[in-house]
């Protein structure tokens, strides 16, 4: 529908200025150029490009696809002028430093700024997130000479860039992977090797592209402790030129969703000339790697918020305009109802408004935290804000992708018929958003990330930290004239996961397996009080907002603590649910022989 605003205006400016108070951040000396018109103008520039240019190419984009023809993969013909698109707005560097011609603006502004853009065309964003990422890394690690020949040219959007981590035989288990580098004495390394699912690893309209690849030096220890990072361009820069780099596409996969950036094969070094540079040490390549995987789980985050957002809207739009039925008061002589008017359409809709906008504000809640973990000063606040975007980072993943699927769903739902055909665009869309579960580590993997490394890895200090927003925030709400109850409840869930945990820990400790078999339901149950943070935090703010606000914000915020509402009363009790579970370990599917399924 024309009309789609993609996202809420009105919702976001409420989370980054009441809720967030984002402008706080001009505060730090990284950030001390910026102010709420610097941050305004540049979401907006963003805002008009995702509203006026890139929505109306999603579509055909969806419909065209990739092919892979000779060889190569062609993309959409619109593509690179729309990626330029974004290069020209500062996408691609947004939050990097001025010395590689970045713009210094905190994370939470570009998640705000990139969610606009993603709910349009994600295909398109997905180009530039990936490009940012592989630039970072060399930014962050490479020396000065990759940094001039490669980082800047990506910064720059004149050569994109890709993460190649997976091989056929390894899957995630990067443990495993084959891909050999051998050390020459020109200093460059000979790569050979096979990758799969490589997001984004070849295109029709880029100079250049260039991949960040694990792989393993000659000799270097069997598991993850001997992986190295490498750049390894398509075409190798000599002097002016531009030489091939023995760098070949083996085929495209034909995707359900993000049909418009491909996913493909790639084969290195099959001639024995593909030349790779070693980024920073070796056998630490998979410790760089993680800066752009966690900065890709988030981004994979914000792109399932974005995807059920855009659907969401897209809902809410049709239930408001379509006739169809009477409500149980009219008579059948009366005009039909718009199907707003029912009570399972109200009900989907403040469903998707509750999942959607508190996945919004869990994205941003964890951007914030990153910037002031990396900018704000040395102390306890900047250890804490790092705990917790660690902790954080594989729910804010996990939850926009398995819930925001969910809301995708209920968004075919509310349209019917019209919703299961291609000329309605909530089909696409929960096309895309499957992928996202799958996309940076599937929920399994996330879910072992978390109830693993994040909390029992760290010795419960993460839950900790998580413990003490719980009770501010409680605290805060019950000051602003918030239900007591909501708080209490959300202390109370704490209290349950608290238990949870130490049972979880005390079996770990005794058998491995049995103490992690049910770490998907522990993310589960952890995502749903995390949740019930967020949208306390929310409705602090609306109930602030009410005594304080213009009067014409009445029924928006009548609108957040309605949807807080629902949170506490249908979603948090599942923590409760989950937790006697959990502490079961029902074992039926450990067990059972492999011949019995």
């Amino acid at each position: 529908m024309n009309d789609n605003p993609l996202i809420h205006d009105r919702t976001l400016e409420f989370l980054l200025y009441e809720v967030l108070d984002v402008e706080r951040l001009c505060r730090m000396p990284y950030f001390q150029d910026h102010s709420r018109q610097t941050f305004e103008m540049f979401v907006g520039s963003c805002r008009k490009f995702a509203r006026e240019v890139l929505r109306s190419s999603y579509k055909p984009m969806d419909e065209a696809a990739t092919s892979y023809e000779g060889g190569r993969v062609v993309t959409h013909p619109q593509t690179g002028e729309l990626v330029q698109g974004l290069v020209d707005l500062g996408l691609v560097n947004a939050t990097r430093p001025y010395e590689v011609e970045g713009q210094q603006l905190p994370s939470t502004i570009m998640l705000a700024a990139n969610a606009y853009v993603t709910a349009a065309n994600l295909s398109v964003q997905g180009f530039c997130m990936l490009t940012t990422g592989a630039a970072h890394l060399i930014e962050a690690f490479g020396s000065d000479e990759l940094k001039e020949t490669y980082m800047r040219r990506m910064y720059a959007g004149e050569w994109t860039g890709t993460m190649a981590l997976t091989e056929p035989q390894a899957g995630s288990g990067l443990a495993d992977i084959q891909t050999r580098a051998t050390p020459t004495e020109e200093g460059h390394y000979l790569i050979q090797g096979s990758k799969v699912f490589i997001s984004g690893g070849d295109n029709s309209f880029s100079e250049n592209i260039v991949h960040l690849v694990l792989a393993r030096i000659d000799g270097a220890p069997l598991g993850t402790k001997g992986i190295s990072l490498f750049v390894v361009p398509r075409l190798r820069p000599e002097g002016e030129e531009l030489l091939d780099n023995d760098v070949d596409t083996a085929g495209a996969f034909h995707k359900l969703g993000w049909r418009a950036i491909p996913s493909i094969a790639l084969n290195f070094g099959e001639e024995g000339r593909c030349r790779g540079y070693l980024v920073g040490e070796p056998h630490r390549g998979l410790r760089y790697m993680f800066q752009m995987m966690n900065e890709a789980r988030l981004g994979v985050g914000a792109s399932a918020m974005a995807t059920a957002m855009v659907a969401y809207e897209e809902a809410l739009a049709y239930a408001k305009t379509r006739p169809q039925g009477r409500r149980f008061d009219q008579r059948a002589t009366d005009p039909p109802a718009n199907i707003i008017e029912h009570p399972d359409v109200r009900r989907m809709l403040l469903r998707q408004k509750a999942i959607c906008e508190g996945a919004l504000s869990l994205l941003l809640t964890s951007a914030h935290l990153l910037d002031r973990a990396e900018h704000g000063p040395e102390g306890e606040d900047t250890l804490h804000a790092a705990t917790l975007v660690e902790l954080l980072t594989p729910i804010a993943k996990t939850f926009p992708a398995e819930k925001g699927f969910e809301s995708n769903v209920l968004a075919v739902q509310v349209l019917g018929g019209y919703g299961y055909t291609s000329e309605y665009l909530p089909e696409a869309l929960l096309r895309d958003q499957k992928l996202n579960s799958i996309h940076e580590g599937t929920t399994g993997i996330q879910s072992l990330d978390l109830l693993g490394r994040k909390v029992l890895g760290t010795g419960g200090a993460s839950l900790v930290a998580l413990s003490q927003e719980f009770e501010q925030s409680s605290k805060l709400a019950a000051e602003a004239g918030v239900p007591a109850g909501w708080g209490n409840a959300l202390m109370a869930a704490n209290r349950r996961i608290a238990d949870v945990t130490a049972t979880l820990g005390a079996r770990a400790l005794e058998d491995p397996t049995r103490g992690l078999q049910h770490s998907v339901d522990y993310l589960d149950m952890v995502a749903t009080a995390v949740l019930a943070w967020q949208w306390l935090l929310m409705a602090t703010a609306a109930a602030e907002g009410l005594q304080t606000g213009a009067a014409t914000d009445k029924l928006f915020y009548e609108g957040k603590l309605k949807a807080a509402q629902y949170w506490f009363a249908t979603e948090l009790p599942r923590v409760t649910t989950l937790a006697d579970m959990i502490t079961i370990g029902d074992d039926a599917f450990m067990t059972i022989p492999d011949e019995g399924f």
